[in-house]
C-alpha cells in the first residue's frame, strides 16, 4: 500500500513539474515589431530595431505563460530619417526621458482554438495603461514557438497629443508583434553539443 502511495505521489509530483514555464529566448532573426499610423499624407509603416522579451512558456497550457517586453524607444525606425528624429522628440515618444516602452502579461486566457487574450500593462512615456491582446498561436514545435497579434493602440492615451493642420495623424496606432521564441534550456544544449571549430 505504501508503494502504490509512493508511487502516485511520485507520478503527480513529475505532472507537476512538467507542466511549469519554461524560460523561453526571442529568436530576433524571426521576430518584428512594426506599427502603422495614418496620417493624411501617407501611411507611415515603423519598427522598432532593439528591443527583448522575458518569456516564461508553458507550450502545453498557454494559459499558464507570462511575458514582458522591453523596447528601446530611441530605435524607432521608418526608414525616413526627419520624422524618426521628430518620434524620438517631446512631440511622440520624449526618448530622453521616457527611454523604453513595455509591456508586461497579467493574465492570459483561451479563447479558440490557438486563441488567446492577453490582459497586460502597456507603458508608454511614463504613462501605464490596461490594454486587451487577440493572439494567435501560430506553432510550436521542436521547442519553438511563434506568436502574432495586431492591436489598437490610442496614441493620446500616453500624452502623444501633437498634431499638424496640413497633415493631421490619426489618434489610433496600429501595433503588430510576430515572435519567434525558442526554449532556452534546449537551445544552450543544442549549442554545448555542436562540435568547435
Amino acid at each position: 500500500m505504501k508503494k502504490i502511495l509512493f508511487l502516485t505521489l511520485l507520478f503527480l509530483t513529475t505532472i507537476t513539474v512538467a507542466a511549469q514555464p519554461r524560460p523561453h529566448v526571442v529568436d530576433p532573426a524571426h521576430s518584428q515589431i512594426n506599427f502603422l499610423a495614418e496620417a493624411r499624407f501617407i501611411s507611415a509603416h515603423g519598427h522598432f530595431d532593439k528591443w527583448d522579451a522575458e518569456v516564461q512558456l508553458d507550450p502545453a497550457k498557454i494559459e499558464n505563460s507570462s511575458f514582458k517586453i522591453t523596447i528601446e524607444a530611441a530605435s524607432v525606425n521608418t526608414r525616413v530619417a526627419r520624422r524618426d528624429d521628430h518620434l524620438r522628440s517631446k512631440d511622440f515618444f520624449d526618448v530622453a526621458t521616457y527611454p523604453q516602452i513595455t509591456l508586461v502579461s497579467k493574465k492570459i486566457t483561451k479563447t479558440g482554438d490557438r486563441k488567446y487574450a492577453v490582459s497586460g500593462d502597456l507603458t508608454l512615456r511614463g504613462v501605464t495603461k490596461q490594454i486587451e491582446i487577440e493572439i494567435t498561436q501560430v506553432l510550436y514545435e521542436n521547442n519553438r514557438g511563434r506568436f502574432r497579434a495586431t492591436f489598437p493602440i490610442n496614441r493620446k492615451d500616453f500624452g502623444m497629443t501633437y498634431n499638424s493642420n496640413m497633415n493631421p495623424i490619426e489618434d489610433i496606432v496600429q501595433a503588430q508583434v510576430d515572435i519567434n521564441v525558442l526554449d532556452k534550456e534546449a537551445t544552450e544544449k543544442a549549442r554545448a553539443a555542436r562540435p568547435s571549430n
